[in-house]
């Protein structure tokens, strides 16, 4: 009898010990949806509907923070959702230094798809860091929500985030014309990839200095430029690209960077450009 005893009682702590690793697998479900800028065609908008599963239950939920008409850019991803036949739509502009209302957080972390606009990804990170609006999303992400971003929100989806500012040539606006070191500003971005920085409207707006710089000075980071009206799906390790133009993937495979008159010399450094459909490892 003592026997059968332990035998169920073994039994019943396998049991209950899958459940428990069957929920960590669950919870580990989400998918990122990282667009480059530019226009979002309607087959781009159903692609990401589609990976959200909104058409059969759910909402999205449109963070425009980083816009600087937050309002507007609420109505104008509204309107890009309705136009794919969707109208269950929420968001709400979070402001900077106020105590986010838990009706919109509870929105916000029950959402299937989240929305990051465009605009400035600075000014998003000042509104979202360390509060509880930056732990909501990583909660919905964690239970399977997908959370996706155009231009600047595409940018914050990195830890180390690019802001799009030149520290020894701030006034400039032609753009990052040189390799240089300390040059690139890095801040803290939302976190969503670790281990990966984002760079986006890129083939468009000519930024391969700007990331050659970037993965040069962060050789722990992969870095990925998207071009306009493309994105890439996020899954895992695994990430997918689509839409209608190239992503460029920029791997440093050591940190043996040299430093000549403040430009930055690397040897080895691995770029690749994927096309739509093709596939590429984040790690």
């Amino acid at each position: 009898m003592k026997s059968i005893i332990t035998i169920s009682l073994v039994a019943i702590s396998i049991s209950f010990s899958n459940c428990g690793n069957e929920k960590t697998q669950t919870s580990l479900s989400g998918k990122l949806f990282i667009i480059g800028g530019g226009n979002r065609s309607d087959a781009m908008m159903n692609e990401l509907i589609s990976l959200a599963g909104i058409r059969k239950a759910g909402y999205v939920y449109v963070l425009p923070m980083a816009s600087s008409e937050p309002d507007s850019a609420i109505l104008w991803a509204k309107e890009d959702f309705r136009n794919t036949g969707i109208k269950n739509i929420s968001g709400f502009a979070f402001r900077q230094g106020e105590t986010p209302p838990k009706a919109q957080l509870d929105s916000l972390r029950n959402a299937k798809l989240i929305y990051i606009s465009g605009g400035d990804q600075s000014r998003f990170m000042k509104v979202v860091l360390n509060t509880p609006i930056f732990e909501a999303i990583h909660e919905a992400f964690k239970y399977g929500a997908v959370v996706s971003g155009t231009s600047a929100g595409a940018a914050v989806m990195s830890d180390k985030m690019i802001t799009g500012n030149q520290k020894k040539h701030p006034e400039s606006e032609s753009g990052i014309t040189t390799i240089e070191s300390e040059n690139v500003e890095i801040t803290k971005g939302l976190g969503m990839l670790n281990d990966v920085i984002i760079d986006q409207h890129f083939i468009k707006r000519q930024r391969l200095n700007r990331l050659v710089a970037a993965s040069i000075e962060n050789p722990d980071q992969l870095c990925v430029g998207i071009d306009e009206s493309t994105a890439i799906i996020v899954d895992g390790n695994n990430a997918t690209v689509t839409g209608i133009s190239q992503v460029i993937v920029v791997k440093n495979n050591g940190n043996n960077k040299t430093v000549q008159n403040g430009l930055l010399g690397k040897t080895g450094l691995q770029l690749s450009v994927y096309l739509p459909g093709q596939k590429f490892k984040l790690r």
